[in-house]
C-alpha cells in the first residue's frame, strides 16, 4: 500500500500528537517506549513493529516534532532515545560566546548556537524530504509558526494537500531537517528558520511552534484531520479517530498575591510565555474531552471537573465524536516524590522543569516511564483500532 492509499483508505484512523517542550522531550519517550511495547504486544510481538504502523498520522510541536519525525521514518522508541540522550546534550551544551566577535550578531539574538541542531538532525534525516513518499512511513505533520506572517503552519505529507506540489507552494521539497529545525527554533533559545516554500510569499521565517496555541499539537492535528481544507477528511467518530496526546511533563503554577503584584517587567517579561503554553495546552484539553468518553480524563479544574457529564452538541450516553487519550505527569515535588519514591530537592524540581536544562534528560526519561507504567493500560486503546 503506497502512503497516499494508505492516508485516503477507509476505516479507523489513529493521531499521535506530541507536545513541544525542550529537552523535556526525553519524558514523553518514557511514555512512548511503554506505549509501543503494549501495541507491539497487541498485534504479536512482531520485531519489526514500529509506531508508525499503528499510528496513520503522527505529528509534533518543537521537540514533539523531531520525535515525531523519527517515528514517520520508522525508527524504534529505543533508537529514537539513544539519540534524543545524545542529540540533547550536544544541542543544550552549546552556548554563543561573547568574545567570539564574529558571531556577535547572532549572540544578541538566541542564547544557543543553532549549528548543532542543524548538524544532528541533518545526520538523523539525510536527504529525505517531507514529500518523500517511501522513506515517510506514515502521515506526518510538523507544526511550526511562520513569524513573518504569524500564522500556524502544520507542515503536511499528505500529497494531495494545496500546499504540497503546486504554484501555492512547493512543501514537498522542503528537507525534513528543515522543517523539524523550523518546528524547534524557539524564540531566545535559537535563531529562526528561513525556508524557501514557494507561492507568493516563497521566504518564509519560521520559529518555534510552541508561540501559538498548538505547543500542545493534539487539536490541530484533530482539525488537519477532518477539516475541508485539508486532503485528509477522516470520518469523526469513536470508532473512527482515536487521538493519543503526550506531554512533556506538567508545573504547577502557584503564586501568593503579593507576589504578583511585586512584578515587575522583567518578571512579566519571563513569566507570559509559559502562563500562555500552559493555558493553550488547558484549552485543547478541555476541547478534546468536550469531545470525546475520554479513558484517561484529567481535572480541568474545580468548577468543570473531567467534564464526565458533558460532550458537545450530544447526550452523555451518545458516541462520542472521538476517541481520546491524553497522557502527562506533573513535576512537583509532591507528585514526584511519589512516583519516584524519592525525596526531591527543589532545586532538583527546577532542573527538571527548565526545558534547556540538558543534564536533566535522564531523569526526565526516567520519569516518564514510570509514569507510563502506571498510567498506560491496553484497555486504554479501543479493539475498533486494531490493525487487521
Amino acid at each position: 500500500m503506497t502512503l497516499l492509499e494508505r492516508l485516503s483508505a477507509q476505516g479507523p484512523k489513529r493521531i499521535l500528537a506530541l507536545d513541544g517542550g525542550g529537552i523535556r522531550g526525553a519524558l514523553t519517550l518514557g511514555y512512548l517506549m511503554e506505549m509501543e511495547k503494549i501495541l507491539r504486544e497487541r498485534h504479536g510481538n512482531k520485531g519489526d513493529f514500529r509506531l508508525c504502523d499503528y499510528f496513520d498520522l503522527i505529528g509534533g510541536t518543537s521537540t514533539g516534532s523531531i520525535i515525531a519525525a523519527c517515528l514517520a521514518i520508522g525508527m524504534t522508541v529505543q533508537e529514537i532515545r539513544d539519540k534524543y540522550f545524545e542529540l540533547g546534550g550536544r544541542i543544550f551544551n552549546r552556548k554563543y560566546k561573547w568574545y567570539k566577535i564574529f558571531e556577535i550578531d547572532d549572540l544578541i539574538k538566541a542564547s544557543y548556537d543553532h549549528r548543532p541542531l542543524e548538524e544532528e538532525l541533518q545526520k538523523v534525516f539525510g536527504d529525505i524530504t517531507l514529500g518523500d513518499q517511501t522513506r515517510i512511513r506514515t502521515g506526518l505533520c510538523i507544526v511550526a509558526k511562520r513569524a513573518d506572517t504569524n500564522s500556524v503552519w502544520p507542515l503536511i505529507n499528505h500529497p494531495k494537500g494545496k500546499f504540497f506540489s503546486s504554484e501555492m507552494g512547493k512543501n514537498s521539497e522542503i528537507p525534513l531537517w528543515m522543517a523539524v529545525r523550523a518546528s524547534a527554533a524557539a524564540p531566545t533559545y535559537f535563531l529562526p528558520q528561513v525556508i524557501d516554500v514557494g507561492g507568493d510569499l516563497p521566504e518564509a521565517a519560521f520559529v518555534d511552534g510552541g508561540v501559538s496555541m498548538a505547543n500542545n499539537p493534539a487539536l490541530q492535528l484533530l482539525m488537519v484531520a477532518t477539516l475541508s481544507g485539508f486532503p485528509f477528511h477522516w470520518e469523526w467518530g469513536d470508532d473512527r479517530i482515536l487521538i493519543v496526546s503526550v506531554g512533556t511533563g506538567m508545573s504547577r503554577w502557584s503564586k501568593l498575591p503579593k507576589q504578583i503584584t511585586k512584578n515587575h517587567l522583567l518578571n512579566w517579561a519571563a513569566s507570559l510565555p509559559d502562563m500562555l503554553m500552559q493555558d493553550a495546552s488547558w484549552h485543547n484539553q478541555l476541547i478534546l474531552q468536550w469531545l470525546s468518553h475520554s479513558r484517561t480524563p484529567l481535572k480541568i479544574d474545580s468548577e468543570i471537573g473531567v467534564l464526565a457529564e458533558d460532550l458537545i452538541a450530544k447526550r452523555k450516553t451518545d458516541p462520542a465524536y472521538i476517541s481520546y487519550l491524553r497522557y502527562n505527569t506533573w513535576l512537583t515535588k509532591p507528585d514526584l516524590d511519589a512516583l519516584m519514591g524519592k525525596n526531591y530537592d527543589p532545586k532538583k524540581i527546577d532542573d527538571l522543569v527548565e526545558m534547556s536544562n540538558a543534564d536533566s534528560r535522564f531523569e526526565l526519561y526516567d520519569i516518564g516511564a514510570k509514569a507510563a507504567s502506571v498510567e498506560i493500560k491496553p484497555e486504554h486503546f479501543p479493539a475498533a483500532f486494531n490493525l487487521s
